[in-house]
Formats: C-alpha cells, sequence, structure tokens
C-alpha cells in the first residue's frame, strides 16, 4: 500500500518538474511536429502518469528524461488514434524517430525553448497573441494570469491562444531563430512575454507561492539566454537591465515582520549593489547603438529612480520626460498611471490626477489594483478623502497580497485620523 506521504512527495516532485523544466520539454516534443497543443497535451498526460507512478516506483534519477518518454508515447497513441488514413503518417514517424534520443535537458533543450520562443512570436500569428502564447506555452502561466497580465478576459485569451497554436501547426511554422531582418517582427513579443513573466513573479513579494516565486529566476535566464545570443540588440540589453535594477530592490520590499516597505521608505542599503552596477553597465552598452526602445527607456527610469533616492537630488523633471517617450512608444495605460504620480511630484496632486487615465474611458484599468491605489493616494492629498476612501475600497478588494492589502488599510485608515 503506497502512503500518503509518498503521494505527497511525488506531487512534489512532479510541480518541481514542471516549474523548473515545462518549457523546455513542450520545446522539445513540439519541435519536429510543430503541434503545440500535441505536446500540452501529451505532457499533461506524462505528468499525470507521474502521479500514478512515482508514489509506488519512486521519482527517476532523471524525471524530466522519464516524462519525455512518456509524453513521446501519448503523442505517438494520440497520432494513431486520429490518423484514420495515413494522414499523420509524418508527424507519427518524426515523434517516433525523436524516441531514440534522450536530450540533454542542460543543453538541448534551452536552445530549443528559445527557438519555440521565436516561433511563438512570428508576424502570421496574430501580434497581440505572441507574447500571450509565449507565456503560455514556454513559461507555464495559465489563461487567467496572462489574462490579467494583458489587461484582458481569461475567456477571451483562452480563444486567442487555441487560435495561435493552430496556426502553428497548420502554417509549418519553423522552430528557429530568425534571421537578422526578421528579428524586428519578433524580438518585441519574446521580450514582452520575458518581462510579463517576470512581474508575475515579482508580485509575490513575500516569496509565499514557490510557482511564482520561481517565475523571477527563469524570467531572468530567459533574458540572459536572449542578450547572449543577440548581443547586437539593445533592447534585449535593456531588458535585462531593467530585470536587475528591479531585482536589486528585492530584499528592501519587505520589513523584518514581513509588511510591504513602498519604494520611496525601502532601506537603500539593502539593495544589491552589484546588480546596480550591472544594470548601469548594460543600459550603457545598449545606449551605445543609438537605437532607443521601450526596455531601455524603463531601465533608465529605474536608474533615475535610484540615483535620486542614492544622492537625495530631486530628479523628478528628468522622470517625468522619460515617462512622456515611454508612452510615446507604448501608449499604455499602465505607463499613463506612473506618469501621473511623477506628476504629482513635480506639480502637484491636481495635476497629477488630470493626467490619470480615466476608467470611465478605458476599461482596461478597471480591475487593475495599481490605478485604484494610485488614484487614492493622489485624492487623499488633495483633501477629497471620502472619494479616496472608496478608491482604497477597490484597490484593498483587487489586491492579492496580504501584506499590501494591509498596507492600503493603513493607508485608508489614515484618512479618518
Amino acid at each position: 500500500m503506497v502512503s500518503p506521504e509518498s503521494h505527497v512527495e511525488a506531487r512534489a516532485a512532479a510541480e518541481a518538474v514542471a516549474r523548473r523544466s515545462y518549457g523546455k520539454l513542450v520545446a522539445f516534443l513540439a519541435a519536429r511536429t510543430r503541434d503545440v497543443a500535441a505536446a500540452e497535451d501529451a505532457l499533461s498526460e506524462a505528468f499525470a502518469s507521474a502521479l500514478a507512478n512515482w508514489p509506488q516506483n519512486g521519482c527517476p534519477v532523471n524525471p524530466e528524461a522519464w516524462l519525455l518518454a512518456v509524453a513521446r508515447r501519448k503523442m505517438i497513441d494520440a497520432f494513431r488514434a486520429e490518423n484514420r488514413a495515413g494522414i499523420v503518417a509524418g508527424d507519427l514517424s518524426l515523434v517516433a524517430g525523436a524516441d531514440a534520443v534522450v536530450p540533454d535537458v542542460e543543453t538541448q533543450i534551452p536552445d530549443q525553448r528559445l527557438a519555440l520562443m521565436f516561433a511563438c512570436a512570428h508576424p502570421a500569428i496574430d501580434a497581440g497573441t505572441r507574447a500571450p502564447l509565449i507565456l503560455q506555452v514556454v513559461v507555464g502561466l495559465d489563461a487567467k494570469a496572462i489574462a490579467a497580465a494583458f489587461l484582458t478576459s481569461p475567456a477571451a485569451m483562452g480563444k486567442r491562444l487555441v487560435r495561435a497554436k493552430d496556426k502553428i501547426r497548420q502554417a509549418g511554422i519553423p522552430f528557429k531563430i530568425p534571421e537578422r531582418e526578421e528579428l524586428g517582427q519578433r524580438l518585441d513579443s519574446v521580450l514582452d512575454a520575458i518581462y510579463a513573466a517576470y512581474t508575475e513573479g515579482w508580485a509575490d513579494a513575500g516569496g509565499t507561492d514557490s510557482g511564482r516565486r520561481e517565475l523571477t529566476g527563469e524570467a531572468m535566464f530567459l533574458a540572459r539566454l536572449v542578450a547572449g545570443v543577440l548581443p547586437q540588440e539593445p533592447e534585449a540589453l535593456g531588458l535585462v537591465a531593467l530585470m536587475l535594477h528591479t531585482e536589486a530592490r528585492n530584499k528592501a520590499r519587505r520589513n523584518a515582520g514581513g509588511e510591504f516597505v513602498p519604494f520611496a521608505e525601502q532601506d537603500s542599503d539593502l539593495w544589491d549593489l552589484q546588480m546596480i552596477l550591472e544594470a548601469e553597465r548594460l543600459l550603457r552598452g545598449a545606449a551605445a547603438f543609438g537605437r532607443i526602445g521601450r526596455y531601455q527607456v524603463e531601465a533608465a527610469l529605474q536608474s533615475a529612480h535610484v540615483y535620486r533616492r542614492r544622492t537625495g537630488q530631486p530628479n523628478w523633471s528628468e522622470v517625468v520626460d522619460l515617462y512622456d517617450s515611454l508612452f510615446a512608444i507604448t501608449g499604455s495605460p499602465v505607463v499613463a498611471i506612473n506618469r501621473s504620480l511623477a506628476i504629482a511630484e513635480l506639480r502637484g496632486p491636481s495635476a497629477a490626477l488630470h493626467a490619470m487615465p480615466d476608467v470611465a474611458s478605458d476599461a482596461r484599468i478597471a480591475d487593475y489594483q495599481p490605478y485604484w491605489a494610485a488614484r487614492a493616494e493622489l485624492l487623499a492629498r488633495t483633501g477629497a478623502c471620502a472619494e479616496a476612501g472608496e478608491a482604497f475600497e477597490i484597490a484593498i478588494g483587487l489586491e492579492r497580497d496580504p501584506a499590501v492589502r494591509r498596507f492600503l488599510q493603513t493607508r485608508q485608515a489614515s484618512l479618518h485620523s
């Protein structure tokens, strides 16, 4: 009889492999057939088999290779079941032929994962779906998390992702790093997906969600992988610089009691100086190419914030100029919200509220917690306490992190003190 502890251990091992290697495994399975959906289905079945097998027989020495072998057999069975008149004979031979080789997970698979990312960013796929597709296929996020990152509904996002996978299979989109002249159509989507994965992991400041906690490391790995393969692409360097600047502050985001500490109140002595110096070096290297883009500007903004905190010299005019440039590039309501907070420091809260995007005309921000938190702070600074309290109430309801909720509740309570 299998003990409950064995089931717990097997599930923990499977979850660890999924966090560590999901994208690698999908990339390897789909590289030959280009059928991403079939690879995901087969891998899902392989994980189910692992939960049945590992409690009895123990976790294998190489769990990734075990899962690959099982997933390949599942794909072969699925192709045989669907093959009514030799329609998928080519796919079947590709999968069967691949079964002869057990890949080295640490060498072969990462390259195929990068190739899969660029396949998902192919111009034949709708531009708005490329980055979300990478997040699901390579990073392993579900449609709900992806929808939240891109300010849309899970149902709509799910339909878009299914159509995109069909496009890869039907169009026979190759899994490869594109030629230089094709990069411009694809690199932005790859970088957007990596950064979205990073921000999803960064949201778990307390480190209580193991899946989200490991996302930051995975995203950093992918960003460095892209920058290493494409060292002449300044935006790839800019993204690594941005993520390093952000990651450098990780230890200062909570106090000794685990409570949330906003950027303006963080102890800068806790920041990782080596990460900051590396970020600055990469940002200077990116600027030398003379091709400015979103991630370079975002990294420059982080650099400006760090400079102000470390020197005590106000630079809000420069920060607003950088936000103006970033908004011109992205048109993002998130950028507009952050820009309004910078304007508050330069011209006051009334000017900032005027610059804030209007939820009535942009439904994307209706459920975006930082919008309501920022609006509440600005309203409080103008003395509109009742409106500020309502905005805080919405922000509190939308926030997932208990420590941030407590921080917002404290700010709301201070309106009446």
